[in-house]
């Protein structure tokens, strides 16, 4: 295993903790304070998060030699956040968490699933890949408007450095951001002592409540929005990048580190879908046998971030969503181009491809799911409309 090891891993599994920490943490904060969380209990969500994340990543790549991304459920956090304070109160949110975690298990046990995943063609992964990473990648642009005093020098920094040492280049544009956010933000005169105070959330167990109205307003909807935004995206990808992860273990290990996290206060965690394209690529390293190491570094990464997690939710709150919403989008630039290039390089299939990306950029969602999984389906009709059609004129 050290002889895989490589800076460029490194370099990326250390970005990679940064994208899926700071991309995503608001939303889960913003989620479980709409269930009725306090502020300790949210800190040991998110600790409890970034540390299961961590495992999980760790334990997988090492297992596998694969470029196992893990995450949170970023769009169940939303559906949370929508769904409000439920009867019971957050107790009962915990209740459902650990439902949704069994559900999750279950998944991982049942083989059709995992033969549909992997059924799932080249083109509409990679076009779903690059609607997913639109929206990042255009945060830089947006933070420039938003503030050219602000965006401007985190963008022109990455230009400049990905042009000549490519491998530096988001490194060199997060130092921008804190020499940004510490010359051309005004924080509070007490802003260190506030970090320093928060730095180590503790653990609160929340003894879960079990109810109905929870596992049918939230448990089930969550377990639906987690699979289909989360999990088959996450293998939908790897398999782009020419692995064959086993689904159902993947599967069964979230849902187990789900129920764990969920008693002190953090929602499901699943496989990765933007930072799983991150660890996958090239930029990891040339060669695929080498790139696990990417996710096991990303695993220390989020480790560490959770430990420290309330000094970071301190941090980052100092500074205005946007710019770090662009460092994160220039980290994914070249992971959008190269999906972008393998939906389209096909003519026969570039009409289904396309509605795959629009649908997924779209940002809508149906019935609680999120346009990811929506972008396959509708991609999926047409290209099977297509070879239908194709057929019928022979």
């Amino acid at each position: 295993m050290l002889k895989d090891f490589s800076v460029s891993a490194l370099m990326m599994g250390l970005l990679t903790a940064f994208v899926g920490f700071i991309s995503s943490f608001a939303v889960i904060m913003q989620g479980l304070q709409a269930m009725g969380a306090t502020a300790p209990e949210i800190a040991s969500g998110l600790a409890a998060q970034s540390i299961s994340t961590g495992v999980l990543a760790i334990v997988f790549s090492v297992w596998f030699r694969m470029p196992v991304s893990m995450a949170w459920t970023t769009p169940g956090a939303a559906l949370l956040a929508g769904i409000g304070v439920i009867e019971g109160g957050f107790p009962a949110a915990v209740g459902a968490f650990a439902v949704c975690g069994v559900l999750i298990i279950l998944s991982g046990l049942f083989r059709p699933l995992g033969r549909a995943i992997r059924a799932i063609p080249a083109p509409l992964a990679n076009a779903m890949l690059a609607g997913i990473l639109l929206s990042l990648c255009l945060a830089p642009i947006k933070a420039v408007a938003f503030n050219a005093a602000l965006g401007l020098p985190i963008v022109l920094t990455w230009m400049v450095v990905v042009s000549r040492w490519r491998l530096w280049a988001v490194p060199a544009s997060l130092g921008a951001l804190i020499l940004v956010l510490v010359l051309g933000v005004d924080l509070p005169p007490d802003a260190m002592g506030q970090i320093g105070a928060a730095i180590h959330p503790g653990f609160t167990f929340i003894e879960p409540v079990f109810t109905l109205h929870g596992a049918i307003s939230v448990a089930i909807p969550l377990f639906i929005v987690t699979m289909a935004s989360q999990n088959i995206p996450g293998i939908a990808i790897l398999k782009v990048h020419n692995y064959e992860p086993p689904p159902g273990v993947l599967f069964a290990g979230t849902g187990i580190f789900t129920i764990l996290g969920g008693l002190v206060g953090g929602v499901p965690v699943n496989m990765a879908a933007i930072t799983a394209a991150m660890c996958a690529s090239e930029d990891a390293h040339p060669d695929p046998a080498r790139r696990y190491w990417a996710t096991i570094v990303s695993g220390f990464g989020y480790i560490a971030l959770g430990l420290v997690a309330g000094g970071t939710i301190a941090f980052v709150s100092l500074a205005p969503p946007i710019l770090l919403q662009a460092v994160a989008g220039l980290g994914l630039i070249n992971a959008f181009a190269s999906s972008a290039f393998a939906a389209y390089r096909e003519p026969e299939t570039r009409e289904a491809a396309a509605i795959t990306f629009l649908v997924t950029a779209s940002g809508l969602s149906f019935a609680g799911i999120s346009g990811a999984f929506w972008g396959l389906i509708a991609g999926g009709v047409m290209m099977a409309l297509t070879r239908f059609m194709r057929s019928a004129k022979k």
